[in-house]
């Protein structure tokens, strides 16, 4: 049976798996980190997984893991030792063929299996498909089912390690140990009690993610609005985002890595957060908080969990509502959405929660020998 992390024997199990595996001890685990190889971990600028990925690698070695290996693109930078095939990521390297890139990441990491008591991966679905072949036991954080035809692959392999990255992220047919919500690095974003004067949009330029929705609210609120992120899909971009930008209260600045990203939430009065689909977790959401900015979302998904309604931002249904939160945004303390995140999405708070995943992973192993 899957252990929950809202059960309330989840604490005791998992004290029960450390003394079972032995405090100590776990920490000379040799644990592979697989991280995609879309981007460089960490990303320059976009890339969530990679992200996540390098967040845990260099928590577990703040943390005196001792023996911790990130499988990811050569140019990649990290605490631990680094293992790599493919010299760039695929989307900063366009000559490349993204399946290649991803077979040739992977299986080099499977041929390797033996030597790691412990594969993490952040790599979706296709690692799964090794673990006939492979002894060592194989962690997966799902960040997200892209499409409903890959849980396929993760219903044909149930009897294998799933941690969700939110409660309302979880498919009822897959055995989870754990829920892990993702922690960020808030040495790069500054908090502060000020506020700005501009809405923000932040996160890929996608209909998913419903910038068109931002600037809907903007000319509402009579607003200035700055949107930054990668442009996921171009005619959406073209159609619904371009006709409406101008030099003044409407602008795109791009990508922004996590300098370019603290210097824009500096100018954020509120972070404009209008998901059209169930959000997996928002990372967006979580670093605008850690900045002392309040979130307005849409009430979809993780966003329940991420943000605490009408206290670190506004949880909305539509857009009329959204311009009504605008109004009320003085009412948040934005310390409280600091200290949000310091409670609950710092990378230490997330790395504490996969070492308690790691000691449930190794009791459950140990009792099959």
């Amino acid at each position: 049976m899957a252990i929950d992390h809202t059960e309330r024997g989840f604490e005791t199990a998992i004290e029960d798996s450390l003394l079972a595996v032995g405090r100590g001890d776990i920490k000379s685990k040799r644990i592979a980190i697989l991280s995609p190889v879309a981007w460089r971990t960490p990303p320059r600028a976009y890339g969530a997984w990679e992200t996540v990925a390098s967040n845990i690698t260099e928590g577990l070695v703040a943390r005196g893991w001792k023996n911790v290996t990130l499988f990811a693109t050569k140019e990649s930078v990290t605490g631990a030792k680094l293992e790599g095939w493919v010299e760039r990521g695929y989307e900063e390297d366009k000559a490349q063929i993204p399946l290649v890139s991803t077979c040739l990441h992977i299986s080099k990491v499977m041929e390797r299996a033996g030597q790691f008591d412990l594969i993490h991966n952040n790599f979706d679905y296709l690692p799964l498909t090794y673990l006939p072949f492979i002894k060592t036991p194989m962690l997966t954080t799902i960040h997200g089912f892209s499409d409903p035809d890959i849980l396929r692959v993760y219903h044909d392999h149930k009897d294998t390690y799933y941690v969700s990255i939110s409660d309302s992220d979880r498919d009822k047919d897959l055995p989870y140990v754990a829920t892990v919500y993702n922690g960020i690095d808030l040495s790069n974003l500054t908090f502060r009690e000020d506020p700005g004067d501009k809405l923000v949009f932040l996160g890929r330029i996608h209909l998913d993610k419903g910038a068109h929705l931002a600037i809907e609210v903007a000319k509402k609120c009579g607003m200035d609005l700055i949107i930054a992120g990668i442009i996921q899909d171009q005619a959406y971009f073209d159609n619904l985002i371009k006709p409406y930008l101008n030099q003044s209260s409407v602008q795109y600045i791009g990508p922004v890595g996590p300098v370019a990203r603290d210097a824009l939430l500096k100018e954020a009065y509120a972070v404009i957060h209008l998901n059209t689909i169930p959000e997996r977790f928002g990372l967006v959401m979580a670093e605008s908080m850690a900045a002392g900015v309040p979130v307005i979302s849409a009430d979809l998904g993780s966003c329940r969990e991420v943000i605490a309604d009408n206290e670190t931002g506004y949880l909305v249904n539509d857009v009329d509502e959204v311009a009504e939160a605008v109004g009320r945004i003085e009412r948040i303390d934005r310390r409280k959405c600091r200290q949000r995140v310091e409670e609950n999405f710092t990378i230490d708070k997330m790395v504490e929660g996969y070492e308690k995943v790691y000691a449930e992973i190794f009791r459950r192993e140990g009792k099959k020998k």
